[in-house]
């Protein structure tokens, strides 16, 4: 089977799988307990919080260890409304965030907040200028995800923090996509809370990391917790953190070729799919490791399926919807009808894809998509 579903996740690098075992074996004691076994798993943990500090560009002082990505967008959204110091009950967001971004924003609206979710424009990008038409005086916070998930979008984030210190509004940003995929240290500046997941860059999963800027107070959600000074509950996972980190630091040095190899990958592809009925989704700017594209006629979920049964793993977009055979969010958010939004299918590249493998797969694709068309 040849894997072409890297956004969803990634095989776990065999450093960051040593050192796992490494941390879990010898230094497993809880980083709060007071002897000398929980001390110098504490060690760790601050050194792995410095270190993240120094990959996002950010002070060390507001990050905090999560259990990924989901998890992250919760409580940043959650204690950033909750602290706010502005009166107002008013949020944007976009159509095509990931769906614990939804899911958060649904729970706050129960809770009565007003949620504006804005569209992406044809290129993929959202519209800064209806961004700031849409804040409103009770705006409190913006949530926008910086590289789209299905199609690899890369949103305009100093524009947009920008925007949002103006009017004195809060700025969330998912950054699962991008961290270790694009350089994200020249915008996290402009940002006040930043979500990022381990498994999207070769590390464990059921560990993330959030990030607040220690300017912004918060609230916590969850009150009286003892771990990552009450950001969160539960005992901290040490070994999943140090394993994050060697992942981490690995595919931040690694950035630029991969960036590279991958463009290469993306156009290969891109020569080799030559069927009218295709339709792939480019942006102004774009994360080549994403390729996101339409077959018109043809179901999406029939053709991963069929894909699968050729031996190629891919995907109909987010791994966190795909079981509900819903539209596609970003295809929605492009203004595709749902029939349309159906037919999409999402390919992400990773360190093991050859120019062998993808161009079978756009051959692959190639040859239904004509099929298809012949039969009509």
């Amino acid at each position: 089977m040849k894997y072409f579903d890297y956004a969803a996740t990634t095989p776990l690098d065999n450093d960051a799988a040593n050192v796992y075992v490494d941390v879990a074996c010898k230094y497993f004691a809880n980083s709060n307990s007071l002897h000398d076994m929980g001390d110098n798993a504490g060690k760790i943990l601050e050194n792995c919080r410095e270190e993240w500090g120094k990959l996002l560009n950010v002070d060390k002082n507001g990050v905090y260890f999560t259990s990924g990505g989901t998890e992250s967008n919760f409580l940043i959204i959650q204690n950033l409304v909750l602290a706010t110091k502005k009166q107002g009950k008013h949020i944007i967001t976009t159509v095509a965030e990931h769906a614990s971004i939804h899911s958060t924003m649904q729970l706050l609206a129960v809770n009565g907040y007003e949620i504006t979710y804005i569209p992406l424009m044809d290129n993929g990008i959202i519209d800064t200028q209806l961004l700031e038409q849409s804040i409103r005086p009770d705006t409190i916070l913006v949530s926008i995800q910086h590289v789209n998930s299905e199609i690899g979008a890369i949103q305009p984030i100093k524009e947009i923090g920008t925007i949002c210190r103006k009017y004195n509004v809060l700025f969330h940003s998912d950054m699962v996509q991008s961290f270790g995929k694009v350089d994200v240290s020249e915008v996290t500046k402009f940002i006040d809370g930043i979500s990022i997941s381990g498994h999207k860059f070769y590390g464990p999963k059921g560990v993330g990391v959030a990030y607040i800027n220690p300017q912004t107070a918060w609230i916590p959600f969850l009150p009286n917790g003892s771990h990552e000074k009450g950001f969160r509950s539960g005992t901290v996972n040490t070994a999943g953190i140090a394993s994050m980190t060697v992942a981490a630091q690995k595919t931040c040095l690694k950035m630029a070729d991969n960036l590279w190899e991958l463009s290469q990958l993306r156009a290969l592809f891109k020569e080799t799919v030559n069927a009218e009925s295709i339709k792939q989704f480019e942006c102004i700017e774009q994360y080549p490791g994403i390729i996101g594209l339409r077959v018109k006629g043809l179901e999406g979920q029939w053709l991963m399926l069929e894909c699968n049964r050729r031996g190629f793993a891919i995907s109909t977009g987010s791994a966190c919807q795909v079981g509900k055979h819903a539209p596609s969010k970003t295809m929605k958010a492009l203004g595709l009808a749902d029939g349309e939004a159906k037919e999409f299918i999402r390919i992400s590249l990773g360190k093991d894809n050859s120019k062998e493998d993808i161009m079978d797969l756009a051959k692959l694709i190639n040859e239904l998509a004509k099929e298809y068309a012949k039969d009509c």
